[in-house]
């Protein structure tokens, strides 16, 4: 039999195993790039550990390091810089951090995340111990217990954006009333103004008589004011057009006034006015320089003039005055309204502003429910309460301390099963939490209270069952649509768990009405003992998001005596 071989499939088939093997040696290297250790497993209360780790990645990987206070129960106490060791066409990245623990015994420092690219990585968790320091009581001095110390209770600084608004609004409101509506003492100008127009026109031919122009031979400038004080007057009282028009037209106004019975001018006033116009004009366009006596005459013309034609004006009706009256009253309230629209849209602007500037330190989000008193920021930046609950105990940290909420059992397995309930909070609130503790008879397994039943096998409650029967429990509250995930849970201190988490639909009261919500359990069990910790919040809510990580993070469990 004749074999016949084909040498570009054998090629093929050997680069194909030659991949193979690259991939897995390149997937083991990557997986095997990142290393964590501490620089000592054992060491004296406060002294500090130094926590270290390494990654070894190419050049174009990004890479971020946690920060922040992740390494619970121990203390991160500072952040070093990441220090870079280039060998060949890698880095070697090297972050560092130091941590402390102020109470002895035996501590487990969490697995840390390490972003590589796309990838997320955790380092192994590690021991370490904390030990007491050794005092001599022979050598070293024994003193009385100090007393207590009263502490402040410690707020939040909700209270600045208010108080920054308020005493924006207090200086913004006398800046205001100084500027805008303090009756202000009047200016000459002001006060001139507010005369009536022949009393004006008088007083302007007195300040004239009081000027120098005459002296100093400026003729042009004494006639250019003592036509002014004649337009105006007339402009005023007799034709509105007075100040633009020309001596001509002026002067045929006033015949044509005249002519209508309208004013009662004299021939003589007319023909005095029109004199003193004609000769102003010369003075002003043709460089005339008529005698400085004939100057003060034409003044005391005009002046007569004026008395004349205030004489011959016709006496307003009363309709007239009512109408004045209204245009004034009106004048008034248009000053009123522009003042308070002023005030009204400086006060909306200082307070945009004030926002505006919060927004940008410290997100728009952040300031709104800052201003808003949203009711789960307010937990979460409020005293927080650290307390064991139940026997053998948990221990937890709350917004608020929980209360001890009624358990009742039936009467037939009282002997059998122990509930102890604390809680803060319902499923139909914004957030609750409610941490429980069942003990059952060694010999006797069965049911228990609150959604919390399970079963024991071989002396241990199975807490999977535990957890079913409490996601039960959250159906009969007709809450809908329930996403469930687990995954396995470790307290700080070492106890081992379940974690349930996910979302679904709440009810909103006794209404059909449904709002989305989130829920969080954690389930510990040992021999005869069931413990449960549920946590849930309605909404996208960020706060209430981090409150139950902060929860969830500090629970810690005891052994029972």
């Amino acid at each position: 039999m004749k074999i016949i071989k084909f040498p570009l499939l054998h090629h093929f088939k050997n680069s194909l195993c030659l991949l193979l093997v690259f991939s897995l040696f390149s997937s083991y290297s990557y997986a095997q790039n990142i290393t964590s250790g501490i620089d000592s497993t054992s060491v004296k209360v406060g002294a500090q550990i130094t926590y270290k780790i390494e990654v070894e990645t190419d050049s174009t990987d990004l890479v971020l390091f946690m920060e922040g206070q992740s390494f619970t129960p121990l203390e991160m106490i500072y952040s070093y810089p990441v220090d870079t060791v280039k060998i060949d066409d890698k880095f070697n990245l090297i972050k560092k951090y130091g941590l402390t623990q102020f109470d002895s015994g035996h501590y487990t420092i969490p697995s840390q995340k390490v972003v590589i690219g796309d990838k997320t990585f955790q380092t192994d968790s590690l021991q370490v111990e904390i030990r007491d320091i050794v005092v001599d009581s022979t050598k070293q001095g024994l003193y009385d217990v100090k007393p207590f110390i009263e502490v402040e209770k410690m707020n939040n600084n909700w209270w600045r954006l208010p108080l920054y608004i308020l005493v924006g609004l207090i200086i913004l409101g006398f800046i205001l009333y100084w500027f805008l509506w303090r009756k202000k003492p009047l200016t000459e100008e002001e006060e001139i103004a507010l005369l009536p127009p022949y009393e004006r026109a008088k007083l302007a031919l007195q300040k004239l008589d009081d000027s120098q122009f005459l002296e100093q031979s400026e003729i042009k400038e004494y006639y250019s004011e003592l036509t002014l004080v004649l337009r105006k007057y007339l402009d005023e009282k007799v034709y509105d057009k007075a100040l633009e028009s020309t001596t001509d037209q002026l002067i045929s106004r006033l015949q044509l006034l005249k002519e209508g019975n309208q004013i009662d001018f004299s021939k003589e006033t007319i023909k005095n006015i029109e004199s003193i116009l004609k000769r102003a004009d010369l003075v002003k366009f043709a460089k005339s320089a008529p005698d400085i006596e004939l100057a003060a005459f034409d003044k005391q013309t005009i002046e007569a003039e004026i008395d004349h034609v205030k004489e011959v004006l016709p006496e307003p009706d009363e309709e007239e005055k009512l109408l004045n009256q209204q245009y004034k009253e009106e004048q008034a309230r248009k000053k009123k309204r522009k003042k308070i629209i002023i005030s009204v849209v400086a006060g909306i602007g200082l307070i945009a502003l004030i926002f505006t500037g919060f927004a940008v330190k410290y997100g728009f989000n952040y300031t709104k429910d800052t201003l808003l008193r949203h009711d789960t920021k307010e937990l979460l930046e409020g005293q927080w309460v650290r307390s064991a609950y139940g026997m053998p105990p948990v221990n937890i940290s709350t917004p608020e301390v929980l209360k001890r909420l009624e358990s009742p059992v039936p009467d037939e397995l009282k002997d059998k099963i122990q509930v102890t309930k604390f809680g803060y909070g319902t499923l139909l609130d914004v957030f609750s939490v409610n941490v429980t503790t069942l003990k059952t008879a060694a010999e006797n397994p069965g049911p228990q209270q609150g959604g919390q039943q399970a079963q024991q096998k071989t002396g241990t409650i199975d807490i999977k069952e535990a957890s079913e029967k409490a996601l039960k429990q959250f159906e009969l509250n007709k809450v809908t649509d329930i996403t469930v995930k687990q995954d396995k849970f470790t307290t700080p201190n070492g106890a081992e768990g379940l974690k349930t988490f996910g979302n679904g639909h709440i009810p909103v009261g006794n209404s059909d009405n449904y709002v989305p919500g989130h829920y969080v359990m954690l389930h510990f069990a040992s021999e005869n003992v069931l413990q449960e910790i549920i946590i849930t919040w309605k909404n996208d809510d960020v706060y209430a998001q981090e409150m139950a990580d902060r929860i969830v993070n500090s629970v810690e469990l005891n052994k029972a005596e």
